[in-house]
């Protein structure tokens, strides 16, 4: 298998980062939205599409971050590939992300998400989706200090 350059890495790191813009920009209409409906007994079907929406483009985002860009940072950084928990960890000490706690919560909270099949236990998430969101594009913000810093990304 091929070695691939870090020209050829910064270059996917680039990709990845406007995917990882796009989908920012859905999450946070979407958390607009849901939070202008508020935290209620129940839901209209529409309200209830929002809610679905949100746990979906928060899944998305958080998986662009941490299994695209992250990754891709680590590898023009040259560290070696090791659990989750421990790559958070060095990532906040190195100030790629504001909060590694915070992290493997949204870690944990995605996979919750993507394994919940009663809508009613999905709904119960609601509040630490929104809660985690905003964590998630905070964590966003300080990594793209980071790549702005090293010329990975366009500011």
């Amino acid at each position: 298998m091929k070695q691939q350059s870090d020209t050829e890495i910064k270059s996917l790191l680039m990709e990845e980062w406007q995917l990882l813009q796009k989908s920012i920009l859905s999450l946070k209409q979407s958390l607009l939205k849901c939070k202008s409906i508020g935290l209620k007994n129940d839901y209209s079907f529409e309200e209830q599409e929002s809610f679905d929406s949100l746990s979906s483009k928060f899944n998305r985002t958080s998986d662009l971050f941490t299994q695209k860009v992250l990754r891709t940072t680590w590898m023009l950084l040259h560290e070696g590939f090791v659990p989750f928990i421990d790559t958070m960890n060095t990532a906040e000490k190195m100030n790629i992300i504001k909060n590694a706690n915070e992290m493997i919560s949204i870690r944990d909270l995605r996979n919750q998400i993507a394994h919940e099949y009663i809508p009613e236990a999905l709904f119960a998430l609601i509040p630490e989706v929104i809660e985690l969101s905003v964590g998630l594009i905070e964590n966003i913000d300080v990594c793209k200090q980071f790549l702005t810093k090293r010329d990975w990304i366009e500011k």
